[in-house]
């Protein structure tokens, strides 16, 4: 069977399709950890954060607030080496309409939970969305979202050099969660392993979510800073 993009992949969920070089101020990929230590009730939570920040009006006030007023946004699932799916494909937002609308599209795409967290193999395809991206972008970051260390896959440092060597900014949002993965803790604080670790490029930052409970608000304040381009200190 000939080999599609992922964009062809996903296109049947297309929003509002971009032409070819339409700029934004930043391409944003969402990359969202589904690994099987996140339940079902965390993963609604993730999702429900996702949605519900995107189309907050502080969120857009960010949005508009840019040279162009409109971002380029893909989301992606992930979970061992073996997983990754773009579940919602390149959009462009730059309104409360096109916000909601991304918005109502996220809760009405299905949910997988896989075994393992693949953090290199999450940035290897996330690099992969990047180049497909349809936008022209004044930045371009990836921002990885979870609850565990690399345990399945690629070395991460091979792929997150690689991410790095494009240009492209990766952030981080760990989830501090104070249940063991697989029965084991991580090898060291979370927060330490994503600052040490995971994100890089020029600004890269991060912003810890205690809990899942707290998590939607620490993905607001993440987006508002990466649209805005805020310089800060590694931990926001």
């Amino acid at each position: 069977m000939q080999r599609r993009s992922l964009l062809a992949v996903a296109g049947a969920m297309a929003l509002n399709p971009a032409q070819a070089t339409e700029p934004v101020d930043v391409a944003l990929v969402l990359a969202v950890d589904v690994s099987r230590s996140i339940d079902p009730d965390e993963a609604r939570l993730q999702r429900e954060g996702y949605r519900t920040a995107v189309s907050d009006p502080k969120v857009l006030e960010a949005i508009r607030g840019g040279m162009t007023g409109a971002i380029g946004l893909a989301y992606v699932e992930w979970a061992g080496g073996e997983y990754q799916r773009l579940v919602l494909p390149w959009t462009r937002i730059g309104s409360q309409v096109e916000a909601e609308a991304w918005s109502t599209k996220l809760a009405e795409a299905p949910r997988a939970s896989l075994s393992w967290t693949s953090i290199s193999g999450a940035l290897n395809f996330s690099r992969r969305v990047m180049a497909e991206s349809p936008f022209e972008a004044t930045r371009r970051v990836i921002d990885v979202s979870g609850d565990g260390v690399n345990n399945s896959g690629p070395p991460l440092p091979e792929a997150r050099d690689a991410v790095v060597a494009e240009g492209i900014v990766i952030n981080g949002l760990p989830i501090i969660n104070d249940r063991p993965t697989f029965g084991r803790m991580p090898p060291v604080p979370l927060d330490e392993y994503f600052r040490d670790s995971v994100i890089g490029g020029s600004g890269a930052f991060m912003i810890v979510a205690e809990n899942f409970e707290s998590f939607g608000n620490a993905v607001k304040r993440k987006l508002i800073r990466e649209i805005a381009g805020l310089p800060g200190p590694v931990y926001g």
